[in-house]
Formats: C-alpha cells, structure tokens, sequence
C-alpha cells in the first residue's frame, strides 16, 4: 500500500471504529492553535482576548518537553488584561476520558527555517500529544524515528516553538509492524553512531502476545481511555533526570492487577517479572498510585537488604524527587508510620527493620505504639519475594496487620522442586512456595517472553573441562590455578578485548581470597615472561565479620554462605579483606576501609556500571575487569557493562538463574548475548532451572529461546553471510574483494553491499565472543573470509556509510529509497582495543622500526584505522600525519601524541581558513566561531547572522550567502565534531 492509503485506512479507523473527531479544516499553526483556544475556553470556562492569548502561548510553550509535559498535568495561572487571575488546566485532568479527541492529518508547520509535515497527529482538548508517521513496507519503522529526530533537531523546529511541544507519543507504523517511543529532551532523544538509540516499544496483550497489526494496534493502544491513561498513568516523569518514561506493557497489566485487587480488597498475589524487565518502576507506579487512595493507610515496599534499601529509595526518588525519606534506623521507621503527613505515605525499608518495629521482646515499646495501625488498611510490596518472604518476619507482619493486603515481587518464583532445594540449605519454612505465600500469581512476564521482546538477552553457555587425564578436583589449589589460566587465555574473548567486564562467582570466602592471590601471582608471572601482557584489573568483595555491626547484619541477612563462613577464623577474613581494600584504594586513588564497608562496596558496584563505550572512553586503569564474589552481586545487581560470569561454585533452581541473569541485560549489537563459563559442569542443574522458569513446560522450546546455538551453526550462517556477499558481488561483475566495492554503480547496489556485509559483521562479532571455538572452528572462520579480507571490507563499508549517511541527512526526500531506509549499525565496526590510545602507541612502534626490518607499514596502519568506526571522521587526518613520520627516526607516545594533536590543529585551522578565504569571511571570526560550536555541540541561527553581519547584505543576498557558506561549514563542522556531533545542521545539509 502506498503511505496515503495506509493514512487514510487509519483516519477511518479512528473516526469510524473508535469515534475520534476528523479535523480536515486544520491543515497549518494558525487553525491548529484557533482549535485549541476553543477547547480551552470551554474547558475553562472562560472567553480570552487575542493579547491574552498570546500571553497564555507564551506561558505554556516551551523547547523543554519535560516542563512542557508537567504543563499538560498540572494546573496554572494566567494574568488577565484587568490584572485578576485565571486559574486554569489544559486537559481534564480529573477524568482524562472524558477530554476531547480529535485527528489530523498532513499538519505543516513552517517556522523561520523549519518547514514540516506530519502525517497524522492525534490532539486531546486540542493538544497535539500524539504523532504518527506512516511508512510503506520498504522502508523500516527505524529509518521514521530517525526522521523524527531530525526534524526535532531542525533549527526553529514546530516542536520548541508551538504547542507541538506537547507531543507525548511518537508512533511509526508500516502498517504490519508498528513501534512507539516518549518524546523527551535531546539528551534522552539519541539515535547516534554508538547505538545509543532511544527506548521504543511494540505493544502487547495480556499474555505478552505482541499486537504490531497497525489495526489490532490502534484497537488496543489509540482507544481514547486507552490513550488517556497511557498518558495519564503510565508515562512517567522522571524529576532528577528531566525525562519521560514509558511504561512497558507488562509493567502496567501488572499495576493494573494490584490496583485492580486493592479496589476489590480481593487478597494479595504475586508478580513474576523475570531479573531485568524493570520491576522497580512497576513498584513505584504502583506505590504512586495507591498514595492518592484515601482507603489506605501506608504503602510500604520491603527489601530484604541494606543496600537494595538504598538502590530502591534513590531509584524511587528518580522517578520522583523525595518521594520517599531514609529510615536510618527503626525508630525512623516507627516515626514515619505513625505519621499523618502525605509525604510518609509510601515508605521504603528493609523486612529487618520492620521486623525488629513488630518484636514482642525487648522491642515491645515500638510494638506498642504501632497497635493503631493494626486494624488500618495497610498494603505491602515485597521485592524479591522469593527470597525474603519464607520465614518468621512475614508471618509477624500477617499476624500483626490483619487487614493487610501483600504483594510480591519475583523474577524466579519458588515452587516445590526449589523450596526443596531452600532446605537443604538450611533456611527455614523451605516447603512453602509462592503461590503458598501470596495466594496467585497476578500477572507474569517470563525470561523467555523478555528474550522473545530483546529486552534481556540470550545466554552462551561454556562448560569448561581441564585438558588431560587426571582432572583436579572441584575447591582444591590445582583447579583454581587450572580455571585462573583459563580465564587469563581467554577472557580478552569472552568480553571482546575487555569492551565489558565480568564476575567469578566463588564457593567461600576463603576460596575467593585464594583466587584474588593466586591472580596477582600468575599475571606476575605472565608479565615477566611477557612485557608485552596487559594485565586485568581483579577486584574482590565479600561481607566482613558483623561483629555487632547492624549495617553488616542486614547486608548479611540474604549472603547465607558468607555469613557462615565469617563465623570461621573472623580475624583471618577481616585480615585478608583489608588487604584487598588497600590494594583497591593503590589502584584506583581511593580511601575505603573495611570499618565503612558499604562505601567501598559502591565504588566497586558504580565501577563496574560504569564502564564506558569505546566511543567514549575512560581509561583501562581506572576500570574493573573481574570482580571475584561468593554471595554478593549475584543477585539485585545490574550493569549493561557485565556480560561474562566465571562460575566455580554450585548453583541450582533460583540461585543459578539469578546468577546468570547478571550479564545479560542489553546494551547493543556489541553484546549478542551473556558469557556463562561454568567450572562445574552443571548441565543438568542448567537445563533444570530453565525448564522451571521459562513459563513454558517444553524444555526443548525454553532452551533454544535461552540458550544461543553452539558455534557450529553460526559458523554455518557465517559461512552462507559470505557466500551471499560474494554471490552479490559476482552478479555485479565484479570480484568479492573490497577494492571493488567503491566501482559498484547506483545506491540499490551500494546498499545492497551495506545490508550483506553488516551481516557478515554482525555473525562474524557474535563468533568472536564464544569461548569455547576450537582451532580447527577458529581456521575455519579464517579460510570462510580472511581477516586481512574482513579488515579492508569493515573500511570500505564505513567509507561507504559515511557517503550514505551525507545523503540521508539531506533528507528522506531527497535520497533515494535505497539509502533512506539503511541502517548502518556503526557499533559493529568499532573495536574496544583499537583505542586512540592504541593507535598512537602503534605510531611510536613504527616509527622506531629501522627500513630494512618493518613489521608495521603505512599500509596496514592506514587499513587499522579505516576499519575503526570510532575514526570515520578522523582517519584521513591520521592517515595524512602518519606520512609526516620517517620510519627510523623513533618518537616516544607523548612525542607522537603532541605531533598529532598539533597536526589536526594546524589542519583544522587551514580547512577554516580556506572556507573563510572562499567566501569572503574574516578568519579568525569562522576560527572562533567554529571553537565555540565545538565546544557547546550546537550551532544556533543566530552564528549564522553574526558571522555574515560584516558583509552588509540586504535579506536576499544574505539569505543566497547563508545557503553558500552552509553548504561548506555544515560538513566541516561534522568533520571536526566526530562522534560527539551538532545538533543544529540538519535544516542547513
């Protein structure tokens, strides 16, 4: 279908299915804003003159999405011509269904150098909130969020300077695919180089069937109360950040089961929401809603840890600023549920503390001014519920609050298998399972539906087995030292050349002391025996002895195994941990000490989330590379950074799916899938806790959804990635060597090129992160494609994308279908260990070389760095440095640093100088001109005015000159700016 048709089709099915109010009178700003004063003076009750409307157009419309996006919610004044005050509201925001709702279609807003067209908009009360661009078939829903960035980012855009400010929802549609995203502010608006794309959504039913039909969407999405609590409810409004988020459709069939359930007072039930779908901000929706419900008490959200107290209060008060206060002990506790005020309705604590406020014993005191409460309706939201809710402390809360209705929270529900398992490790009430505790399971969104939506990845399995006869046994000194080399070979792999980082998950603290040594001698060792050894960053954390430390107590309360073990030689524990803090603190320029044991233990954890892109790097010195834990970090903990976890302890059921899910939230096409290296041998314990928790009772089903193929058939779809390359560039003409690539003719055929070999890039970036390939896969991959063969395709295809990309940011008007729908996908073409740093370490190596013995030449440094996605924009610079150097005269890296850097100044500077002498410019304003965008990564209309003022034009020769002078400055400014970009060109390209 052509795209007026697929638009037509929806008008009809909005005005005809779903009863919204066909606009076709308002097709510019002049009738859409005439609109929206009608709704407003009926909504308000009110008739407004002209000045008094441009007042209110001026108050409300604003280039900040999340002020304008409080403006839609809340209630304001105006100042009337006779100096009274009109209070008012935009929508209703009391029933948000009962707003009116209307569509348009084939809306233009010119402003002074922004001229847009949007295909359908959907206004409530005559506000524009939703947008919707429409797509044929061919081209993909991605290539449209990418158009309706760059229109955002058009100097002057309809969306900062009109009530289109107000778009809260950005849908595009092919018709048979549908996605859907927030509006949000330019740092939270990115679809750039890196692959940091903003967050979009397709939608889904109840039982996570995806709904992507633009009909069956519309249906369920775009009905008005639909979309008015989608907007009402479920877009949050992150205050610290500035940012909209939209719920995911599980999170609110899951808040709408809670709520659902308090309305009716119909008992508690469960959610089972697997490790990393977000389950924190269902629980703050939930808690926000039920803190205007006048029949309840007190929400209170239990954590059964310390430090998940802390991550769950600062994550509350992200989505809303002091939203919930810190109980730094009992008594605060105690304190905030005997208060009246609103602000203490929703509290935040650990089941430890509520448990000591209920104590009969030597805390009765407390017990007894909690008694009003008893008979109070109180709700309770229990994190982690698998965990915490098996003993004693949840039968004082029940016992206490009978009217109490209790909610829990899982990723990995306990059934009778696994509460089995809970008693042979001693915990009590082992027998009982969820469902036993909470009554029902209220909504579910498995690991299996959340790998089947992207929103968490697959796992690679690697079940490593020492080489020889005589197999050391599991715990002892041989085997450790057999996994620490194993690691050391192959790690760089594993975390592709150290772009991510990983845990070594241990038995005991005393064989996590003994790795953390046993690491630093054999990298001694590897070291001496070769200078060239770069060695890993090892960190170790583990609990300390309590010792009457309360705070270490209910660190304790979940790390069964590290609590016992610190029973044991406590001295020697404090002892050793001590030395490793102090080895930490010579790394990393820290001050920790064990007797501040929580702040160490968050430097390790923001370390290990830290870890930045390549992109934007930091450097290696200051990372983590393995963090060795016994019972911490293996549950609760997330990080995009983390993709490999070394296992050489027994794991089972909950445990060992809690465990693995700690490296497989997404990031990017760079990370295809979490590293499991399992010491052990755990097959069966595997495929056991996928068959429990995959929501599916087919194994084999669970598994080939978990579980990534082993090497053999990806080597098999590598190996047809390239026949089908070859095959195209054949049908060309032309051999399948990347010297040819530059001759093929047209865009179909340079985009034909572009799709096969980011495919070969994409197999050929999973292949190299799977650890358990052999030499003889490895010399298969090699005969396949060559590396020196892969090299050169990955710098023609960044040479190639980089002309493409000039071409789309023109405009999907203007380039041609082929190239407006290309996805370049950059990040698969940009290497970790392939740093600037690296880079120039290489060209002080060259340079020491002597002519007659040349291991490094122009020619593979050149194809090094054309083969880097990082240096798309800076690799003809480098490449013309590199042929200022004379092999045989040696420069150390700060010389060859110091000659770059001085290089790409001076070659700055002369491309500015040029540019001015072209077009009649002073130089040394451009100069200053350009520093100033650099600096600021944004070029603004009014640099334009002030750079051409000298030269007196009249408006139309100004105008000709602007177009002239942009023509060469906008791709100049993109070549200096590199990666980081300008916002602020698109309108002039």
């Amino acid at each position: 279908m052509l795209e007026h048709d697929i638009e037509q089709q929806l008008i009809r099915k909005l005005t005809d299915g779903l009863k919204y109010t066909y606009r076709p009178d308002i097709h510019d700003l002049a009738s859409l804003e005439a609109n929206f004063r009608a709704h407003f003076e009926e909504l308000n009750k009110v008739h407004l003159s002209d000045a008094e409307f441009s007042r209110l157009l001026d108050k409300i419309v604003s280039s900040d999405v999340y002020e304008a996006s409080c403006t839609l919610r809340d209630r304001h004044t105006l100042e009337r011509d006779d100096g009274t005050q009109l209070s008012f509201t935009l929508v209703n925001t009391r029933e948000w269904c009962k707003n009116s709702f209307e569509v348009v279609s084939q809306l233009r807003i010119n402003t002074a150098s922004s001229h847009h067209r949007y295909d359908v908009i959907l206004l409530l009360n005559g506000i524009p909130v939703v947008q919707i661009e429409l797509k044929n078939l061919a081209i993909s829903p991605r290539r449209a969020m990418k158009q309706i960035i760059d229109y955002k980012r058009d100097p002057g855009n309809g969306y900062t300077r009109t009530i289109l400010c107000f778009i809260q929802i950005f849908i595009v549609s092919n018709r048979s695919d549908t996605w859907y995203f927030a509006n949000n502010n330019e740092g939270h608006f990115a679809f750039d180089a890196a692959e940091n794309f903003l967050p979009f959504y397709r939608f889904a039913d109840r039982d996570n069937k995806k709904i992507t039909g633009l009909d069956a969407f519309a249906d369920a999405f775009l009905a008005k109360c639909a979309l008015a609590a989608m907007i009402s409810r479920y877009i949050v409004l992150v205050a610290t950040r500035r940012q909209l988020i939209m719920m995911r459709p599980y999170q609110i069939y899951a808040v709408e089961a809670i709520v659902d359930c308090i309305d009716r007072n119909d008992g508690n039930g469960y959610i089972w929401h697997t490790t990393g779908s977000g389950k924190t901000l269902t629980s703050f929706k939930a808690a926000t809603l039920l803190k205007s419900d006048p029949d309840i008490a007190k929400c209170l959200f239990v954590v059964d840890r310390k430090d998940l107290d802390r991550q769950t209060r600062q994550e509350f008060n992200k989505f809303q600023e002091n939203c919930v206060e810190e109980n730094t002990n009992t008594a605060t506790l105690v304190k905030r549920l005997l208060s009246t005020k609103y602000e203490d309705k929703v509290i935040v604590t650990t089941i430890q503390k509520l448990a000591l406020a209920l104590d009969a014993g030597s805390r009765a005191a407390w017990r007894e001014k909690l008694a009003p409460l008893r008979d109070q309706r109180m709700v309770f939201i229990f994190d982690e519920c698998h965990r915490s809710q098996f003993g004693e402390n949840h039968r004082a809360i029940r016992d206490f609050f009978p009217n109490a209705q209790l909610f829990g929270f899982t990723g990995t529900p306990i059934y009778e298998e696994n509460a089995q398992y809970r008693q042979a490790e001693g915990q009590q009430g082992s027998f009982r399972t969820t469902k036993d505790i909470f009554q029902r399971e209220l909504h579910s969104y498995t690991i299996t539906n959340a790998i089947e939506d992207s929103n968490v990845l697959r796992f690679h399995v690697d079940y490593f087995r020492p080489q020889g006869e005589h197999c050391p046994r599991p715990g002892t000194d041989q085997s450790r030292r057999a996994i620490v080399d194993a690691i050391l070979d192959r790690h760089d792999r594993a975390t592709s050349h150290r772009r991510f980082n990983a845990l070594l998950a241990t038995g005991s603290i005393s064989e996590a002391i003994a790795y953390y040594k046993l690491f630093q001698e054999r990298q001694a060792e590897r070291q001496a025996a070769d200078p060239s050894f770069r060695p890993l960053n090892v960190a170790c954390v583990f609990s300390p002895p309590a010792e009457g430390n309360r705070d270490v107590q209910q660190l304790q309360e979940d790390l069964p195994q590290e609590r016992a073990d610190n029973a044991v030689d406590p001295e020697g524990k404090k002892a050793a941990l001590t030395a490793i803090i102090d080895d930490y603190n010579a790394r990393y320029g820290t001050d920790h000490t064990i007797v501040e044991f929580d702040r160490y233990y968050e430097d390790v954890q923001g370390r290990i989330k830290s870890q930045e892109h390549p992109l934007t790097d930091v450097p290696h010195e200051q990372r983590v590379d393995i963090t060795i834990v016994v019972d911490m970090l293996l549950t609760g903990f997330d990080s995009k950074y983390l993709n490999t976890l070394y296992v050489d302890k027994n794991l089972r059921y909950h445990g060992l799916i809690q465990a693995f899910s700690r490296t497989n939230r997404v990031l990017n096409n760079s990370k295809p899938f979490g590293n499991i290296f399992d010491f052990r041998q755990q097959r069966d314990a595997v495929d056991e806790a996928v068959r429990l928790f995959s929501g599916k009772r087919d194994a084999e089903r669970a598994r080939e959804v978990w579980l990534v193929e082993a090497a053999p058939k990806v080597i098999a779809d590598y190996r047809q990635a390239v026949e089908n390359l070859r095959g195209f560039m054949e049908a060309q003409g032309m051999p399948c060597t990347a010297e040819s690539v530059p001759a093929l003719e047209g865009d179909q055929a340079r985009a034909g090129f572009m799709r096969l070999f980011r495919e070969v890039q994409r197999l050929k970036t999973r292949l190299d992160q799977y650890t358990d390939r052999t030499e003889e896969q490895d010399a298969e991959i090699e005969s396949i494609l060559p590396a020196d063969d892969v090299q050169a395709f990955k710098g023609v295809y960044l040479e190639t994308a980089q002309a493409m990309r000039r071409w789309q940011d023109k405009g999907e008007g203007d380039a041609a279908p082929e190239v407006s729908e290309l996805d370049f996908e950059l990040v698969l073409f940009a290497s970790a260990c392939i740093d600037y740093d690296y880079i120039m370490s290489l060209l002080s190596e060259y340079t020491g070389q002597t002519p007659e013995r040349m291991k490094l030449t122009r020619d593979q440094l050149v194809g090094l760095i054309a083969s880097d996605a990082k240096f798309m924009d800076e690799r003809d610079t480098i490449a013309a440095y590199i042929d200022t150097l004379t092999v045989g005269e040696a420069l150390d890296e700060q010389a060859v640093r110091e000659g770059y850097e001085a290089f790409r100044r001076a070659a700055r500077e002369r491309r500015v100088d040029e540019t001015a002498a072209k077009h009649g410019l002073d130089a040394a304003s451009l100069r200053a001109l350009v520093g100033t965008v650099l600096e600021r990564g944004r070029f603004d209309e009014a640099d334009l005015r002030a750079l051409l003022a000298p030269l007196g034009l009249g408006w139309k020769e100004r105008s000709h000159k602007a177009e002239e002078v942009m023509a060469d400055l906008a791709p100049l400014l993109r070549s200096l700016a590199g990666a980081q970009g300008i916002h602020g060109l698109e309108g002039y390209e």
